[in-house]
C-alpha cells in the first residue's frame, strides 16, 4: 500500500501533539484539539484563483492533500451559489465558463458534472461524478463572481454597459486573417481595427462558437477546432481584443459581443492566443421534434428501482439528499419521471464521433456500458420566467446507428466495445423506456412550462452549425399526465 507524504506528515503532527498534550493543562489541550480540527477542515476547502480580487476567479477545491479545479460541465448558478456562500459571500453575481480566469493550472480536475440544490453548506456535499473522474481539459475550468454588499449595484451596471457588439464600440472596419498555420485553413486569429497594426485575440473563453464565425467570414467553411494556445505563435504580437463572445451564427467577427473592449490583457497568461482550424467536412446533428411530442408520458418509480440510475446522476439533487440522509425507509420513496424518446439524426457530411478517444472511455459496471462522452444531451424544464426548475442529462453510453435512411448503412454499434458514433443520414435513438431517458420532476407543481432538449450542449464535438441543436416545446403538466407540444428547433 502506498502512503502519501501528506498522510505521513499528518500522522507525525498528530503523534507529536498527542505526546505534547500529555500532562498539559486543560486549556492547552483545548488549543491542540482546536488546531487538529482546523487541520482536518482543509479537505473540501474552496478558493477562487486568477481574478482581480478575492471575490472572483476559477474555482479550486482541496482534496486528498492537493488543490484541483472544478469542471464547467453542468456548472450553473446553484453550484456557484454554494461556492460563494461557503466563502462567506452574499451570493452570485456571475457564473463563468471556459477557464474565464485563465487555464486550469492545477493539472487535475477534482469535480465534474456537479448537481447542487444551492442549499449545501460545502461544495463537496453536492452530488458529482466522483473525485478525479472528469473528461475536461485545461480550458474548461468553472468560475464565479461572488456578490459583495458594497459593490453589488455598481458592478452590475458596469457589466451591462461594457457588453456590446464590437462594430458598435469601435465604429470602424475590422479585418481578420489567419497566421502561423501549416496550411491556409489554420492559424492564430489576427485582427486589424481601422488603421491600427495587426494584433492577436486573447484565447480566454475562446470556443468553437467564435471559431465558427472566423472560418465562415474568411470563406473557409466550418471550424473543427478552437485553439487557446501559442502553438501558432503570436506571443510577441499586440493583444488587441479580449473577451470576444459569439453565438456562432454571426456573419462577421465584429458582429459578436465583447465584455470589456478596452481590456487587452488575458486573465490567465499571455500564451492564451485565439486560433482556429477550419474544414469543409463536419457532422451536423438535429433533433426529431415529432418524436418528442408523441412519446412523452409520466412514470412513478420507487428509489429502490432507480439506484443504478442514481450512480449516473440521472435524478434530481433532492433524490441524493434522501439517499444521503437515509431517513426512514428511503428506498420506498417515489420519484416522478417525465419519460420521452430522443431521436438524433446526423445530416452533415461526415460521421459524428465522441470527443474522447476510445482508449479513455470509462466502463460503468452498473449499466454494463462505456461512456464515450460525459454529456451528450441535457433535458431542462423551465418555468414561465425562464428559470430552470427541473433537469436531466444523458451520457452517450450507447452512441450508435439505430436507424438509417437515404441508402446509408449503419457503421457504429456499442456491443462488444464497438466504435461509437452516428453515421451520415443515420439516427441514434434513445427510446423512452431506457434508463435515464427522463427528467425527474418530483418537486414540480402542475402547470405550464417550457421543455428544452439540447444535444452536444457543451460544443465538445464540432458541427457544421449548432443552430439546430436545441428543441423548445410547450409542456402542460397535470397531476396525472403530461403533454409536450408546439416544439421547434433553434440555436442554443
Amino acid at each position: 500500500m502506498t502512503v502519501s507524504k501528506n498522510t505521513v506528515f499528518f500522522c507525525l503532527v498528530l503523534c507529536f501533539l498527542v505526546i505534547l498534550s500529555a500532562g498539559q493543562s486543560e486549556k492547552k489541550r483545548d488549543k491542540i484539539n482546536k488546531y487538529l480540527k482546523s487541520f482536518k477542515k482543509k479537505e473540501g476547502t474552496v478558493i477562487l484563483t486568477g481574478g482581480k480580487n478575492h471575490s472572483e476567479g476559477n474555482v479550486e477545491i482541496f482534496h486528498n492533500g492537493a488543490w484541483g479545479n472544478v469542471c464547467d460541465d453542468e456548472w450553473d448558478v446553484k453550484d456557484a451559489t454554494v461556492v460563494c456562500q461557503q466563502l462567506g459571500f452574499k451570493g452570485v453575481r456571475k457564473v463563468t465558463f471556459n477557464s474565464h480566469y485563465g487555464m486550469a493550472n492545477t493539472g487535475r480536475f477534482w469535480m465534474d458534472n456537479l448537481y447542487c440544490t444551492g442549499n449545501e453548506k460545502h461544495l463537496s456535499h453536492c452530488h458529482f461524478e466522483g473525485w478525479g473522474m472528469s473528461d475536461c481539459d485545461s480550458s474548461e475550468a468553472a468560475g464565479v463572481v461572488c456578490e459583495t454588499m458594497e459593490v453589488q449595484q455598481i458592478t452590475e451596471v458596469v457589466v451591462r454597459k461594457t457588453k456590446n457588439k464590437i462594430k458598435d464600440i469601435f465604429k470602424t472596419s475590422l479585418k481578420v486573417r489567419l497566421m502561423g498555420g501549416r496550411i491556409p485553413e489554420e492559424g492564430r486569429v489576427e485582427v486589424k481595427i481601422g488603421n491600427s497594426d495587426w494584433g492577436v485575440i486573447c484565447g480566454d473563453s475562446w470556443s468553437l462558437l467564435e471559431a465558427m464565425v472566423v472560418c465562415k467570414a474568411l470563406g473557409l467553411n466550418y471550424a473543427s477546432n478552437a485553439a487557446q494556445t501559442n502553438f501558432f505563435g503570436g506571443n510577441a504580437s499586440n493583444m488587441i481584443l479580449s473577451g470576444v463572445n459569439c453565438r456562432g451564427n454571426e456573419s462577421r467577427l465584429d458582429h459578436c459581443m465583447i465584455t470589456d473592449p478596452f481590456t487587452t490583457e488575458c486573465p490567465g497568461n499571455r500564451d492564451q492566443i485565439a486560433g482556429v482550424v477550419c474544414t469543409n467536412v463536419l457532422p451536423d446533428l438535429i433533433i426529431d421534434t415529432d418524436e418528442l411530442e408523441r412519446s412523452a408520458y409520466l412514470e412513478d418509480k420507487q428509489l429502490y428501482f432507480l439506484q443504478c440510475a442514481m450512480e449516473e446522476n440521472c435524478l434530481a439533487s433532492s433524490a441524493y439528499s434522501i439517499q444521503r440522509n437515509k431517513k426512514g425507509n428511503w428506498h420506498m420513496q417515489t420519484r416522478r419521471l417525465l419519460r420521452f424518446t430522443a431521436k438524433i439524426t446526423n445530416i452533415g457530411n461526415t460521421a459524428f464521433r465522441p470527443f474522447i478517444p476510445k482508449h479513455l472511455w470509462e466502463f460503468h459496471q452498473c449499466h454494463m456500458h462505456y461512456h464515450s462522452m460525459e454529456i451528450f444531451a441535457t433535458f431542462d424544464v423551465l418555468d414561465q420566467t425562464g428559470v430552470r426548475v427541473a433537469e436531466g442529462h444523458k451520457a452517450s453510453f450507447c452512441l450508435e446507428d439505430n436507424q438509417c435512411t437515404s441508402g446509408a448503412s449503419p457503421s457504429f454499434a456499442c456491443a462488444n466495445y464497438g466504435d461509437q458514433g452516428i453515421s451520415v443520414n443515420c439516427s441514434d435513438i434513445y427510446r423512452h423506456h431506457i434508463d435515464c431517458q427522463w427528467v425527474d420532476i418530483s418537486e414540480l407543481n402542475p402547470g405550464i412550462y417550457t421543455f428544452k432538449v439540447s444535444i452536444n450542449p457543451e460544443f465538445k464535438v464540432a458541427e457544421m452549425t449548432f443552430a439546430n441543436n436545441v428543441a423548445i416545446c410547450t409542456m402542460y403538466y397535470a397531476e396525472t399526465f403530461v403533454r409536450i407540444y408546439n416544439c421547434y428547433v433553434q440555436h442554443p
